[in-house]
């Protein structure tokens, strides 16, 4: 039995991953949206997440979403320039948001170096917005793992793990660079109705074998996410090669 109940859907392959995740997330928001709910659904970054939103971009003619009713949020950013190719808020509008047509009013990206002094203000920006506009819970959370099994920009042995009274932290000195970002705090996080976790490739393999083992957050954070109702982790082989 893997941690906390989680379900695995182990897919042949990066591709094949990125259709059934971008599927599933296109029948989800349209349940949402047919019972007159405006849903929550926060973002990633990585090369898998990229390739998802492709998919979404192209499956969305046929899934009958308004992406106009969708509130867009993400689990951690870069603290760089607005225009940076590093931040997640801008490949994800590269890859499909400006393209299904969703309002700039709907989409909370995190403050870049244009917005706040900095990464401290940023993080409490956020905050603050999360606290004005955001939901009691997420509808849909989306996550990457690392090969060292950090989660958003939360990594292995930094205290921001340890943080339970806010919903967002500054990280600097990140292992990954740029080394500044914000993220949101396990707490958040675990404020989903449902998590999903996006992971492919063999380097992934250690890490995805050890949270879903229930290894020690400390050493492998995403173990310490689960949603409310439902954790799925979506596998490719390479990635479900340690389980």
């Amino acid at each position: 039995m893997f941690q906390n109940d989680a379900r695995v859907e182990v897919h042949e392959d990066a591709a094949a991953l990125s259709t059934a995740v971008a599927g599933e997330l296109l029948s989800r928001i349209a349940d949402h949206q047919a019972a007159g709910d405006v849903p929550h659904v926060v973002l990633t970054g990585g090369t898998i997440a990229e390739t998802i939103h492709r998919e979404v971009a192209r499956l969305t003619p046929e899934s009958g979403v308004d992406w106009g009713a969708v509130e867009v949020w993400f689990g951690d950013e870069r603290y760089v320039a607005p225009d940076s190719p590093d931040r997640n808020a801008g490949q994800a509008r590269a890859a499909f948001l400006d393209a299904v047509g969703v309002p700039a009013h709907r989409v909370h990206a995190m403050p870049s170096t244009a917005d706040a002094d900095d990464v401290d203000a940023a993080a409490d920006a956020y905050e603050a917005e999360l606290h004005e506009r955001g939901p009691v819970a997420f509808d849909i959370l989306m996550l990457g793992v690392g090969p060292d099994g950090h989660v958003a920009s939360l990594f292995p042995g930094f205290d921001q793990i340890d943080v339970t009274d806010r919903t967002t932290v500054a990280v600097t000195g990140s292992p990954k660079p740029p080394p500044e970002r914000v993220s949101l705090t396990l707490p958040r996080l675990n404020k989903s109705t449902a998590v999903w976790f996006l992971v492919s490739g063999e380097g992934k393999a250690e890490a995805v074998g050890r949270a879903l083992g229930g290894a020690d957050v400390h050493e492998i954070p995403a173990a310490g996410v689960t949603g409310r109702d439902e954790t799925i982790w979506f596998l490719d082989r390479a990635s479900a090669s340690a389980l």
